[in-house]
């Protein structure tokens, strides 16, 4: 019984760090929300250094190898079409997807925060949507 009494506790243990770890629902969307509005910034701006740094590995190494040169020098070179405002954040886990005012982000959570694994992304009726920035 008593072994039973500590996997009960640690699975317990184990869920509210998970869970306290990963923040609520709406703190996560909020964070989404904000990576996007500030992708959308430095995309705005012309600080294509910023927004590789919010690129996910897989799409930056996608992005700079398919361009055959550096991330920044990829975007300058064919700049990415600006999304407009972030209208809605929806988080999957460690997934999400933030829908802007004409385009969509699709994001994944990092050690070191949310990045973009597809970017320029255009919705498709009954498709996949078609993502000009994505992940290999």
């Amino acid at each position: 019984m008593a072994g039973r009494a500590w996997d009960v506790a640690a699975c317990v243990l184990l869920t509210v760090a998970g869970v306290g770890g990963c923040g609520t629902v709406a703190e996560r969307q909020a964070h989404v929300r904000d990576t996007a509005a500030l992708f959308q910034a430095s995309l705005g701006a012309g600080a294509y250094d910023r927004v590789c740094a919010l690129l996910a590995p897989g799409t930056l190494e996608e992005l700079e190898q398919s361009a055959g040169s550096p991330c920044a020098q990829a975007l300058r070179a064919e700049p990415p079409t600006p999304g407009g405002a972030v209208r809605r954040a929806d988080v999957y886990g460690n997934q999400a997807r933030a829908v802007l005012s004409t385009d969509t982000l699709f994001l994944s959570h990092f050690t070191s925060g949310w990045k973009a694994v597809a970017a320029d992304c255009e919705q498709r009726p009954q498709q996949p949507y078609q993502c000009k920035i994505k992940g290999g």
